[in-house]
């Protein structure tokens, strides 16, 4: 996590997802932990807003589908399963950031599948 600088977020979290090798090399678990590891660090600094790009979805190859899957059930499991700790707040905003339509569709999909 590093402050934002001149962007408008007070804080960037830097995570790398993994390249699509087709599915075979741990990449679904690989692209959990990457929203984990986010949200682990989000939850430390006290952030109440996170938002998340399509991680891996771009030059990477991640199908967007499973992907978006794995972003939603992830984030959806780490917030139901924190209990505010103090002085940990809890997040109160996550927002998805997609690029395209199909990436819209697909995280709709995910978030309807919830129920959210």
């Amino acid at each position: 996590i590093t402050r934002g600088y001149d962007l408008k977020a007070r804080h960037v979290i830097h995570t790398v997802g993994p390249v699509w090798h087709g599915g075979d090399h741990n990449e679904a678990a690989l692209l959990a932990g990457c929203y984990r590891n986010s949200l682990s660090l989000a939850l430390e600094n006290g952030l109440k807003t996170i938002a998340f790009p399509a991680i891996s979805t771009g030059a990477y190859d991640y199908p967007i589908e499973p992907a978006a899957e794995i972003a939603v059930q992830t984030i959806a499991k780490i917030l139901a399963d924190h209990e505010p700790i103090k002085p940990i707040k809890p997040i109160e905003r996550v927002v998805l950031c997609c690029l395209g339509a199909a990436s819209v569709a697909a995280h709709e999909k995910a978030l309807n599948f919830l129920g959210a």
